[in-house]
């Protein structure tokens, strides 16, 4: 009878660890979340490398570690385009598409980060090295605007010489994105990525991921 209150009892505080081992999962702020598929449609050969974080193409930025309030800060990422052609000249774009919110984008787009003349040799190593239209701005959504998609594009630019117009020049937001890839004969990306956040002191379990909440009140801010 002795061993088998023991194994009895074995078998019990075996599975009572493996509940709590699985709540904790369930609730780990640390898991690195894929995208929805309609999200994932974007993700398309390019990787972006932030400090700690490693490639967040195709993610949600985790709530753990204060990450999402560490990237505000950081410095510029990697971008990597494996695919890249060597002897070719690439364009790099880095927009948020959600401002001031994903429910009422009426600030589309935000210009984060603009780089012409890379060399496709850089590229493949992840190098951004050319000439910075835009200089890089961290993603920063305000408050309870919601989570906000920052989308990076590669494009082939060959020959051309890209420019932005002084108005362009003047502001970040409401950047009439598909105006200035038609004026330089730009249509499809050789390659794209995005990752998702929000802002850090919105309660990720108040705020369902994929859409976005209350407009702020205040005028749209760097996103």
């Amino acid at each position: 009878m002795g061993w088998k209150m023991s194994l009895a009892m074995a078998a019990l505080l075996l599975g009572l660890t493996m509940v709590v081992t699985e709540d904790e999962e369930e609730n780990d702020p640390c898991v690195y979340e894929a995208l929805s598929d309609n999200d994932a449609v974007l993700c398309k050969g390019l990787e972006v490398f932030y400090p700690e974080l490693g490639n967040v193409g195709c993610m949600f930025v985790p709530v753990c570690n204060n990450y999402r309030q560490k990237i505000t800060s950081w410095a510029k990422p990697i971008v990597k385009f494996p695919g890249a052609m060597e002897g070719a000249t690439y364009m790099l774009v880095m927009v948020d598409p959600d401002v001031p919110s994903r429910s009422s984008p009426k600030a589309q787009f935000w210009r984060h980060w603009l780089v012409t003349d890379i060399k496709g040799i850089d590229l493949k190593k992840g190098k951004i090295q050319g000439q910075e239209l835009t200089a890089y701005q961290p993603p920063s959504p305000p408050a309870q605007s919601g989570f906000h998609r920052y989308q990076f594009f590669i494009y082939l630019q060959e020959e051309k010489t890209i420019s932005l117009l002084p108005k362009e020049n003047k502001t970040r937001g409401s950047w009439k994105m598909d105006r200035f890839l038609n004026r330089f004969h730009l249509s499809e990306p050789e390659a794209s990525t995005q990752f998702m956040t929000q802002n850090y002191q919105d309660s990720p379990i108040l705020q369902a991921p994929g859409g976005g909440s209350s407009e702020p009140k205040d005028k749209p801010k760097p996103t």
